[in-house]
């Protein structure tokens, strides 16, 4: 069945030939033909060829749906009174992730999928229509490879995140646990995942360890991610471009050499302002990247302790006003952005080929996702050419 989506006031189609020749591609008055689960045709409403089916967008905005290529989904237990001091001002003596850890473990795997599942009808409701998600949160080889089995049966962007940190009861022999998450461990995950992840960080894994990781996942098929320079500067920024990473997250403390790594290589820089506003950390330098030529994805980076959001309009919205992007940057690398993270170029743009994957917006305009923060703006999703929201 072909269905047309008409009378669209802006259509986003991150292809600068199909519309003003702007990143976005921005068509007005447009219409979008979807043929099955993929996008047949965009362009001016006038123009829009018969279908089976007619959809009246009435003068709204239609984008492709979010790309969420940052989140720790697979976790139980809640870190509320961990937040609560932190934004008081208080001290809180609590495990942090091993606080998470603990849950998780006595978790059973019905009640980690209930609590994956809905995040992503949460997500879903806000226009995300494909995400990325972790491991992380067990850090034995058992609860890792349930966690990835729990992730695969929800989507093809399953991370093996074993090098979290190192397992508590490894705390006083971290070679040993690197050697756990090189060999047995990753045996067992392997097959669940396609991606491999390490925290590169003081007080986490240093760069030697990172590197022995990260090729070790690479030797098993795993194309490998990292969690960079978030808390300090350190080398996970070079590290990821040395080893060809698709993303390495996070990129607030950078030098002028690991901006120019990033500018020169294929790895995405993907920013996760969520992290910054709900820890007062500082933020990342968005402009700084963007006028580098930095291909520069934005994410939600959802987990219990952290940045426990996972709207992507509302990060959106953060970068604009703290991270110095243009409502059009934003926008773009929360689509075409979280797929290049991905290394995906079936998602993240609406081009004839491309999955069909919109969200449409109450809003005569994408720049609202910024300009009307907070608000609940998603009007409705389809995803794989159905419409779900």
């Amino acid at each position: 069945m072909s269905t047309v989506i008409t009378n669209i006031a802006t259509l986003v189609t991150n292809d600068p030939s199909l519309g003003d020749n702007s990143p976005l591609g921005l068509v007005r008055d447009a219409a979008v033909v979807i043929d099955g689960d993929r996008i047949a045709w965009t362009g001016e409403s006038s123009k829009a060829p018969a279908t089976d089916n007619r959809v009246d967008a009435g003068g709204r905005t239609v984008l492709p749906g979010f790309v969420d290529s940052h989140s720790h989904l697979v976790f139980a237990g809640d870190r509320t009174e961990e937040f609560n001091a932190r934004m008081s001002g208080r001290r809180y003596s609590a495990g942090g992730i091993r606080t998470t850890v603990a849950a998780t473990r006595a978790a059973t795997d019905g009640q980690l999928e209930a609590n994956l599942t809905r995040f992503l009808a949460e997500a879903l409701r806000q226009g995300t229509t494909t995400f990325e998600t972790k491991s992380g949160y067990g850090l034995t080889v058992e609860d890792e490879a349930r966690a990835l089995r729990v992730a695969a049966a929800h989507t093809e962007e399953v991370t093996y995140l074993g090098a979290h940190i190192v397992a508590p009861e490894y705390a006083e022999d971290p070679a040993a646990y690197v050697e756990l998450v090189t060999g047995e461990m990753l045996d067992a995950c392997a097959p669940h995942a396609r991606w491999i992840d390490v925290f590169c960080e003081k007080g986490a894994f240093d760069g030697d360890q990172a590197r022995a990781i990260l090729t070790a996942g690479k030797a098993r098929g795993l194309h490998p991610r990292i969690h960079a320079n978030q808390l300090s500067h350190g080398p996970g920024v070079q590290l990821a471009v040395e080893l060809d990473a698709a993303s390495a997250d996070h990129c607030t403390h950078l030098t002028n050499a690991d901006v120019d790594a990033l500018a020169n290589g294929s790895t995405v820089a993907t920013l996760l302002p969520g992290a910054e506003f709900s820890t007062r950390a500082e933020w990342p330098d968005a402009r700084r990247l963007l006028d580098a030529g930095v291909t520069v994805a934005l994410s939600t980076d959802c987990n219990p302790g952290s940045s426990f959001t996972s709207s992507v309009p509302f990060c959106v919205a953060l970068a604009v006003r703290d991270m110095g992007m243009t409502p059009d940057e934003a926008v773009w690398s929360a689509t075409a952005g979280g797929a290049a993270a991905l290394r995906r170029t079936d998602i993240g743009r609406l081009t004839p080929g491309a999955r069909a994957d919109l969200t449409l917006l109450d809003a005569p305009s994408h720049v609202h996702l910024a300009y009307r923060p907070g608000v609940p703006l998603v009007a409705g999703v389809w995803r794989n050419g159905t419409r779900v929201v």
